[in-house]
């Protein structure tokens, strides 16, 4: 049997499950999704439909270079997945084996890495797996982690800004079985939506800046963009639902700006969820601030608010030069007239990890001299250079790192393979949602971090993973480490 677009059979039908005994390709089917019932100017990124064979859902990606206006009569080039700039929303449940089919269309080497998600070092989209310019790419992994708000970027070395800001990025959306992420608003389009946030750095000719000289230069803006839009141009997006309950995935794209998000009223809404998983129950919040790379989940309840909520974000710079101010980002009205059910008072189970006695305490340690940038005193801009340099742990392990910045910058630290648990900030403990599980976080001048994370499921031999600095620009410039897990 071919493999066939699951929206096809999907039109007019309930539920089928198709098997072809003799070739052994399957189609696994669900019910179909309800029509998308929401109206309004915010643009809504394409639910990427996967093909089925054999139990696994493959999903098609092109790296593509296009044009796309960005300052009002200015056209710059731009990359996407599938599009000119970004790209779709790939939804996927814990559980599913997906394969992720990769076409480098770029005049560059390239990667994909699947930021925030727990797999294999193989497949991670790291430095070590790279796509050549024309080539492809299959990773094929297990959805192993419970619902969070990921992406997927490149993460080659040296270009990793560049292509970032030049609008490769797109959303993959874990959901799971879970009574917690049950009770959360989860039909993409009607009552779920992502907000792809980005203060970008372009010129006054439309070309996009990645680079410290980039953010410096007089003839640089830093535009802000709501799902690729250009708020200040094409003016507050709108969305218009007939749900009482809205849920928004919100994610910082900015290649080093950092974005506080709140309600123009001053009100509070409610957080449910981390970069790295639902909150154990949800937080009543009025700012959520988020460094580049880091993501959050909230919930909108419209009946209460008299129908309309308009959200807002305030840039500040988080590299050598950024945006700044505020600006409203999006407008949700509803023609709900029910009040949705109260959300229950446990979302997730979670538990701290036990760091009485580690089985490792490291200090990563970041520096610079100028616009060089080191861990350990180490610019990771070369393999040669990290693997002399990679940390060793192994399967199984807890560990516990104490992260010094002794710059006068600001940084944005992600660890790739497993979430970690925030221990304490400059000596205190944190408070809401950053005392649960992270993935990326904002680490301040002059500042210690302590963090702790335990090594499950994969360990290579062969291939690493990455903790960097998700101020794209200082990872370029060498903010970057390799981490090893082996086996015991």
């Amino acid at each position: 049997m071919p493999v066939i677009s699951r929206r096809s059979l999907l039109r007019g039908i309930g539920a089928l499950a198709l098997v072809g005994a003799a070739t052994g390709t399957s189609l696994r089917l669900a019910e179909p999704a309800r029509a998308a019932t929401a109206s309004g100017t915010l643009k809504i990124p394409t639910l990427l439909e996967p093909t089925t064979s054999g139990g696994t859902d493959v999903y098609t990606l092109a790296m593509q270079s296009g044009t796309t206006t960005l300052l009002s009569g200015v056209s710059s080039a731009t990359n996407g997945f599938n599009q000119s700039f970004l790209g779709p929303v790939i939804k996927v449940k814990q559980g599913d084996t997906v394969q992720m089919d990769i076409t480098n269309n770029l005049d560059d080497v390239s990667t994909v890495h699947w930021h925030g998600a727990h797999i294999p070092p193989s497949v991670d989209g790291g430095p070590q797996n790279t796509i050549d310019a024309g080539g492809t790419f299959s990773p094929s992994f297990e959805i192993n982690q419970g619902a969070a708000t990921l992406w997927f970027h490149p993460h080659a070395l040296g270009t990793t800004s560049e292509q970032v800001a030049s609008g490769l990025a797109g959303m993959l959306i874990v959901d799971d079985a879970t009574d917690g992420a049950a009770a959360l608003p989860n039909t993409y389009g009607t009552d779920q939506f992502p907000l792809i946030v980005q203060s970008l750095p372009v010129s006054s000719g439309g070309v996009i800046q990645s680079t410290t000289a980039g953010e410096l230069a007089a003839t640089t803006s830093f535009p802000l963009l709501v799902n690729g839009s250009n708020v200040a141009v094409n003016g507050t997006p709108t969305l218009e639902v007939d749900a009482g309950r809205v849920r928004f995935h919100l994610l910082n794209a900015s290649i080093a700006d950092i974005i506080t998000v709140t309600r123009t009223d001053g009100k509070s809404f409610t957080q449910v969820a981390t970069d790295a998983a639902l909150l154990s129950k949800p937080l009543s919040v009025t700012t959520l601030q988020l460094v580049g790379g880091e993501r959050a989940e909230i919930c909108l309840d419209l009946t209460s608010s008299g129908g309309s909520i308009t959200l807002q974000a305030t840039v500040a710079a988080g590299g050598a030069r950024g945006g700044s101010g505020t600006s409203s980002i999006l407008t949700l009205t509803s023609t709900a007239t029910t009040a949705a059910d109260d959300l229950p008072s446990s979302l997730n189970t979670f538990t701290a990890l036990d760091v009485s006695d580690p089985d490792a305490t490291r200090t990563i340690a970041l520096s610079n001299t100028g616009n060089t940038m080191f861990i350990n005193k180490v610019a990771g801009t070369t393999m040669a250079a990290m693997e002399a340099s990679e940390i060793m742990t192994t399967l199984g392990a807890t560990e516990v790192w104490t992260i010094t910045n002794a710059t006068g910058l600001t940084h944005s630290f992600h660890l790739h393979d497993v979430p970690f648990q925030v221990q304490t900030v400059n000596g205190t403990a944190p408070t809401g949602a950053n005392a649960e599980w992270k993935d990326t976080i904002l680490i301040s001048p002059q500042s210690t971090t302590v963090i702790a994370m335990q090594f499950t499921d994969y360990a290579d031999n062969t291939f690493g993973y990455m903790l960097h600095c998700h101020n794209t620009v200082h990872e370029d410039e060498g903010m970057m480490a390799m981490l090893m897990v082996m086996t015991a």
